[in-house]
């Protein structure tokens, strides 16, 4: 992927969520990333308010409300596609799909009045696709890490498939 300097893209190191979702086509239930806090040319860091209003809670375990673990990787995904998406000129013409998630590991419960605080570095990205590493925490504790793919595909091309 070609840098184009995410300072250059953002007027500022940190999105709201009308900036994020300037990027990502995601919208609720499933927009999962509140704030950007951090962003530079290889790494963002995002926040995700996890709430007990969210629907997810009321069938994953009513009596012990817990994120589900492929929330939470979505959650990083998410993340990781402001990145992507910020890197490059014509991103409003840009669809980023996950492609492949690695190495994930869950270490602990994310329940309702966690802030989940999702960390990711790009490993390397190519015009096409980027790799990138991710670790989420709670506090200090971490609670999830993996290495995640997204392909970056036009979105004409996405939708004539």
């Amino acid at each position: 992927m070609e840098p184009v300097g995410i300072i250059t893209v953002f007027a500022m190191p940190q999105l709201d969520i009308l900036e994020i979702r300037k990027l990502l086509p995601h919208r609720y239930p499933f927009l999962l990333v509140d704030r950007i806090i951090d962003i530079g040319d290889d790494f963002v860091t995002g926040i995700k308010n996890v709430t007990a209003t969210e629907p997810f809670f009321t069938g994953h375990f009513p009596d012990f409300p817990v994120m589900p673990g492929v929330l939470i990787i979505e959650a990083m995904a998410q993340v990781a596609g402001v990145l992507v998406l910020g890197k490059i000129p014509d991103r409003a013409n840009k669809n980023v799909f996950l492609a492949t998630v690695d190495g994930v590991r869950f270490k602990r419960p994310v329940t309702p009045g966690d802030q989940l605080r999702i960390e990711m570095k790009l490993l390397h990205g190519r015009p096409t696709r980027a790799k990138m590493e991710g670790k989420a925490y709670v506090g200090d504790a971490l609670v999830a890490e993996a290495t995640i793919m997204c392909i970056l595909q036009d979105k004409t091309a996405a939708q004539a498939e």
